[in-house]
């Protein structure tokens, strides 16, 4: 058969053919295995010599690091494995304790993990005070199902009392200890833990870009993080979901070697085996290799080095090679003889080997002996990881679920279920772990948790340990730093207006953003996100001014280079053009908002991303970043269900507010003028950046809906700030003449009379102009006289009524500030957006007139604005019909009238 080689020239065939039979021979007389071995090696030789060769994706099943060139451990190994056992003792009883409310709880996880995390907090993680990395030490992102033995070592160091542990699972009840969260949650914990990761997933693509976003603030000059490193600490089964995986050429292509993943392989998901008839660690570790990273495998306990070193057949490796997870795991649960008939008994040169193992061996092997149970393999697995260059490391270590639970726990398929262990148990494990816990404190009904006291060699070591290493760990810490406010200047120029050119709402935020780049003070601190699609949104402008990020600059000439804006790839860039990618953006965005924490270093992000595609798309992203406490912009562009002329169903966003408000931390505006942008980034950057008024949170992010429309832009009224921010402003009354500012009724030009009905009409982004259409027909046609709301945040005039409501079970009389500003407006209130009728809904039980909406309920389609907004009924003669309607129910109008109307616009 010919090869794929055939097709390149080859200067020396006959020498080509030597090396084809020298390998025949081999096959021949050592056979296959021996065969594979050697070109194995050869290759391995050849990448050693700098050859360009491809890497083996798949390396035989033992340890990448052998034996005999593992490091010795440092420290006090035996003062560690008395930390250890304490933490373990401590985490199953919290947990076990816990359970008596029902709370439940993770045993498992944190038993096959100990000494990964162990490894990791005696010799490697640096805390915020590690002179080499100074306000920022490592980044730890802890597996979530891990949290009762991190809770643990913080009970041992001193940092949480016995009072805390019991308060595992009980943040609601006050009292004079905070309650701790079921898992890494910042906004619950916020001195403790950095970052999120229950959300399986999330874990590792944010690890990836922080280390990027790492990189980004070094190469821009803003603080040297060459000292930080991040460790993600993931599950076997974790890696199953996309995101785990999705990033992982990012990470190599820009040779992120200051990121380390550990991937815990207990060979176990939730309900059982990860690959029931394959094997994961080889799997994962094709997968890294194919991506471009340094991998290393520690799967075997020192326990198996005599095994090892007997196979001189390669039958051993072979036969561990093609045994299933799931089987391997039934091996650990069963007695020698099973293992001796179904594992050793594959072959003959098996069974020999077998002969010379006790039945206490075999046992120690396939029961206990794992590379991720023993420190030292683990420690010189960490060591190569963190002196590797060029590439990220992942180390995929092998456990066993529920180690040192006992024989109910361990490998078994319900482990991750079990949320107690029994008195019996708890004395095995004490017994285990040679803990000095007498029997008489097992007696009760409640185990009881262990210290060896503050004074204990074991203590004093592990703080000797942290303070050596940075102080403790994890840990987050906010430096109060506010940013200077910047140049009013940018804002002023949106505050003007556009005079008679039409600009869109999303152009307007663009430029606005442009000119606050420019800032002396702050401008350095913009990091701008976005997913490919920055000349959709008219970014096109900051390619050679602020430059696209890029470690390695720009290796080619752009095709655009005689372009005034072309395309400026550069190492101190400062454009995050993501790709194709939300989640990499917004795990990008989440590096840049929680930076002022987790660096010291406020950043000012914005993500611009089409709105359809932002919480539909990456909603448990977001969930994230406000358990992070981010802060920053999130910019929802070519927003609305109507405004996507020719994209259709898949595009046309008729709900992301709605989404959006289910995120406490979201503060969400539908801006319809290029004031209100300005007005609403500005209070957004005193709010997040400078100085929070009493009461409010500063750990938000702000979420702008703003459209691809292009409109003449008014000139700012007067007065109307505080309406913009809380949500709601009259924009122009029934008898302000068109154009004129709001409120204005100086030289009237309206259709409608004093006494003529009346009506509110409330509208959000580009609905405003709809409803300036509608209320000039209502006064030319009608005789109505309607008045038109700039309504900038249905959510947030929600959220204040809300609060208004609370407030009024606790005696306090507050009145929800929509129902304030709308109080005494004549007529029934109509309010319409380009969303569906539920965003505008949020309101309807605060306002005092008869309420109804109108909307874009349903899926979105391919016309031109003007067609799909007849279509919906939310275009201006849609608008006059229902305030006719509304109107003629009140009896203020004819009832005849409603259906002149819609026969008079072709609604009919």
């Amino acid at each position: 058969m010919q090869s794929q080689l055939d097709q390149l020239p080859d200067r020396d065939p006959q020498e080509t053919a030597e090396w084809r039979e020298s390998l025949d021979a081999v096959v021949r007389h050592a056979g296959p295995d021996r065969a594979a071995q050697v070109l194995r090696r050869t290759v391995a030789h050849a990448g050693d010599a700098g050859l360009d060769v491809p890497a083996l994706l798949e390396t035989p099943y033992v340890n990448t690091i052998p034996t005999a060139a593992e490091p010795e451990l440092p420290g006090d190994p035996g003062l560690e494995r008395r930390i250890a056992a304490w933490n373990r003792w401590n985490a199953a009883a919290m947990v076990t304790r816990g359970s008596r409310f029902g709370l439940g709880g993770h045993i498992a996880t944190f038993a096959s993990a100990a000494w990964l995390y162990e490894t990791g907090f005696n010799h490697f993680f640096r805390g915020k005070d590690d002179p080499r990395a100074p306000g920022s030490g490592d980044q730890l992102y802890i597996q979530g199902h891990a949290s009762p033995g991190i809770y643990a070592r913080a009970f041992l160091d001193g940092r949480l009392t016995e009072a805390h542990l019991d308060r595992f699972r009980q943040e609601a009840a006050p009292g004079a200890v905070e309650g701790l969260p079921s898992y890494p949650h910042p906004r619950r914990l916020p001195w403790l833990w950095e970052f999120p990761t229950v959300s399986m997933g999330l874990g590792p693509i944010s690890a990836i870009y922080q280390a990027r976003f790492n990189r980004y603030l070094a190469n821009r000059g803003i603080k040297d993080t060459s000292a930080s490193h991040v460790w993600a600490f993931l599950g076997d089964g974790e890696m199953d979901e996309p995101e785990s995986t999705a990033a992982l050429a990012l990470a190599a292509r820009e040779q992120l070697d200051n990121l380390t993943f550990v991937i815990n392989c207990n060979l176990q998901r939730l309900d059982g085996p990860v690959r029931a008839n394959f094997k994961v660690v080889q799997e994962l570790e094709a997968q890294f290799r194919g991506a471009g990273w340094n991998v290393v495998k520690s799967l075997w306990g020192s326990a198996w080095d005599e095994l090892l070193a007997l196979d001189t057949t390669g039958a051993l490796a072979r036969r561990l090679r093609a045994v299933p997870d799931a089987q391997f795991q039934t091996y650990a649960t069963r007695d020698a003889a099973y293992i001796r008939e179904h594992f050793f008994g594959a072959e003959p040169a098996l069974a020999e080997l077998a002969k010379l193992l006790s039945d206490d061996k075999i046992l120690d092997c396939f029961r206990l002996s794992r590379g991720g149970h023993e420190p030292r393999k683990v420690y010189a697995a960490y060591r190569a990881a963190v002196a590797h260059e060029g590439a990220p490391t992942v180390i995929l270590a092998q456990t066993v679920k529920g180690h040192t639970l006992g024989k109910g726990f361990e490998s078994r398929n319900a482990n991750h279920q079990m949320k107690k262990l029994t008195g019996a148990e708890f004395r095995d494990m004490r017994d285990l772990l040679e803990l000095p816990i007498p029997d008489s404190a097992l007696d009760g009904d409640l185990v009881p948790y262990a210290h060896p006291g503050p004074d204990s060699p074991e203590v004093r070591y592990l703080q000797e340990r942290r303070a050596a290493l940075g102080g403790p760990a994890p840990a987050r810490r906010v430096h109060p730093v506010a940013l200077p406010e910047p140049s009013a200047k940018p804002f002023d120029a949106l505050a003007k207006g556009s005079g008679s050119q039409e600009i869109a709402t999303t152009m307007a935020f663009v430029r606005l953003v442009k000119d606050l780049m420019r800032d002396k003070e702050t401008g350095r601190r913009w990091v701008p996100v976005v997913p490919d699609e920055a000349r959709t949104f008219g970014m096109e402008s900051l390619f050679p001014s602020a430059g696209i990020y890029s470690p390695r600059g720009q290796g080619y000439d752009p095709v655009d280079r005689d372009q005034l804006l072309y395309y400026k790839e550069a190492a101190n860039g400062q454009i995050l053009n993501e790709g194709i990618t939300e989640a990499g953006s917004l795990a990008s965005f989440t590096a840049a908002a929680t930076s002022y924490a987790t660096h010291g270093e406020p950043m000012i992000p914005f993500y611009i991303f089409y709105a359809m595609f932002g919480f539909q798309r990456t909603g448990d992203q977001f969930w994230a970043l406000a358990d992070q406490l981010g802060r920053g912009f999130v910019i929802g562009a070519t927003a609305g269900r109507t405004t996507m002329t020719g994209e259709g169903l898949q595009h046309a966003d008729g709900h992301s507010p709605l989404l959006a408000s289910t995120n406490p931390a979201a503060l969400i505006y539908d801006p319809a003028f290029a004031y209100e942008v300005a007005v609403i980034v500005k209070d957004g950057l005193r709010r997040m950046y400078g100085e929070a008024a009493p009461g409010e949170d500063p750990d938000v992010f702000y979420y702008l809906t703003v459209y691809n429309e292009p409109k003449v832009q008014p000139p700012m009224p007067a007065g109307v700030e505080e309406g913009i921010v809380r949500g709601l402003y009259r924009y122009r009354t029934a008898d302000s003449p068109a154009g004129s500012p709001a409120g204005s009724t100086a030289g009237s030009t309206a259709e409608a009379t004093e006494d003529a009905p009346r009506a509110q009409v409330l509208a959000s982004g580009t609905a405003i102009h709809w409803a300036l259409d509608a209320q000039r027909l209502l006064a030319e046609d009608w005789g109505v006289a309607a008045d038109v709301w700039s309504a900038t945040s249905w959510s947030e005039l929600r959220r204040d009524a809300l609060s208004c409501d609370a407030a009024q079970l606790r005696g306090e009389d507050r009145v929800p500030y929509v129902t304030r500003a709308l109080e005494g407006a004549p007529g029934p209130v109509l309010a319409v957006s380009d969303w569906m009728r539920q965003v505008p809904d949020q309101i309807a039980q605060w306002v005092p007139q008869e309420y109804t909406s109108l909307g874009t309920d349903g899926f979105g389609l391919s016309d031109t604005r003007e067609a799909a907004r007849r279509h919906f009924g939310v275009d201006p003669e849609s608008i006059v019909v229902a305030v006719l309607d509304r109107l003629a129910r009140r009896g203020e109008v004819k009832k005849e009238t409603v259906a002149a109307a819609a026969a008079k616009y072709g609604l009919a």
